[in-house]
């Protein structure tokens, strides 16, 4: 079984299995060039560069909370403030800009309110039970984690179920969007965001210090090699942070993954009958209505996700380490399916997942990120406490 929450050692290339991941990585981009565009290309190149970073320094958001909590080591979390505040650095001039290379760019700047605030805590839930995040899934699922695909599964089951739901939660209080770099101006708030990660970044060694002896680096990871792995945690933040800001660039705004899972659900459900998502009130938005017709050779979070898979498999393959097994405990298997209809109906409450919501939002200088990831930890704790109830370890 693929562990994606902790580092692990390479073996030996899975040679036929990377010439057949290879293949289909090019394959598509050459399929979806000539099909759609070759942006769209390149976003699918894009999607396969983020898992094979996710892979390669199992970097997930998921353990590196409960590790953090239990345990007092931090530098998974510290690895994020890194990747934010070089995400911030190219995001805010760019935003700024409204357009680059001629490509007008857009950030995810939504309100921050109290749905936002609930699902963001069930998601945190979810995290834990589900043992991965929205990448999390995604990569875990391409390395062959049985019970990541199992979560990934009812990830985009909670997905239409949030959506059809919507309307429960739509007049609950909010604060209308709010961008830092609007409110405060770009290098005021830019100064801002550096400053409360390397604030972080400083109390999270501390606590390490002080709880461990020692602080784990960032920057050194023994026997680490680009293509076989295992990277460094600093590697995989940089790497994060210029994929998303190349997402930015090509597609005209952040990286994203669970709106691909409401539309896979929706037309999932509306193929078989179970529903007609059309008259849903969520899908009557303008800008989601089209996500139903549109082929989805033509939608580029649905291009980027498959190839996050498929670039999670080809650094598996190369690090020697895909090897599915099919064994997985009853308590395991429930909290899968529990944590990923959480994780599914939380992320369509808060505007997304740990990418869209609280990467992308932060990134683009909302306040909304910030308060996601504020109401997501105490989520992750209440799941780290329910976790043994499934007969799985805290």
């Amino acid at each position: 079984m693929i562990s994606t929450e902790n580092p692990y050692e390479a073996g030996r290339p899975q040679l036929l299995l990377m010439i057949m991941i290879c293949a289909v990585l090019l394959g598509g981009a050459a399929y979806v060039m000539a099909n759609a565009s070759g942006r769209l290309a390149l976003l699918w190149l894009i999607g396969g560069g983020l898992g094979f970073a996710l892979y390669h320094a199992a970097f997930g958001f998921t353990g590196a909370y409960r590790t953090a909590f239990l345990t007092g080591r931090s530098g998974a979390v510290r690895a994020q403030m890194l990747m934010l505040g070089v995400a911030v650095v190219l995001f805010f001039p760019i935003l700024e800009a409204g357009q680059i290379f001629g490509q007008p760019v857009r950030g995810f700047v939504f309100p921050a309110g109290l749905e936002l605030v609930l699902g963001a805590f069930l998601f945190g839930i979810g995290m834990q039970l589900g043992g991965g995040c929205a990448s999390g899934t995604l990569y875990g699922a391409g390395g062959g984690d049985l019970r990541q695909m199992v979560t990934l599964i009812f990830f985009v089951v909670g997905m239409p179920l949030g959506a059809w739901d919507a309307e429960r939660w739509a007049a609950l209080p909010a604060l209308p969007p709010i961008s830092l770099p609007d409110s405060l101006g770009i290098w005021p708030a830019l100064g801002l965001n550096v400053a409360v990660f390397a604030l972080i970044m400083l109390a999270l060694s501390r606590r390490e210090k002080r709880l461990t002896g020692k602080v784990e680096p960032l920057f050194r990871r023994r026997g680490m090699a680009l293509l076989t792995g295992p990277w460094a945690l600093a590697w995989a933040a940089l790497a994060l942070a210029l994929l998303n800001a190349a997402t930015l660039v090509v597609a005209g705004r952040p990286w994203g993954i669970t709106q691909a899972f409401a539309t896979w659900g929706a037309r999932l459900a509306e193929m078989s009958g179970l529903a007609d998502p059309v008259f849903w009130p969520y899908w009557e938005d303008p800008t989601r209505i089209d996500l139903l017709h549109r082929p989805l050779v033509q939608d580029g979070t649905h291009l980027m996700n498959i190839g996050l898979i498929a670039g999670a498999f080809l650094a598996a393959s190369l690090a020697g380490r895909f090897a599915p097994s099919l064994r997985i405990g009853f308590g395991p298997l429930i909290a899968a399916v529990l944590g990923g209809l959480m994780l599914g109906y939380g992320a369509r409450m808060a505007f997304g997942c740990n990418i869209s919501a609280f990467f992308s939002g932060v990134a683009s200088g909302s306040l909304h990120g910030w308060v996601w990831i504020v109401a997501a930890l105490p989520g992750n704790w209440v799941g780290i406490q329910l976790r043994p109830v499934f007969g799985m370890k805290k």
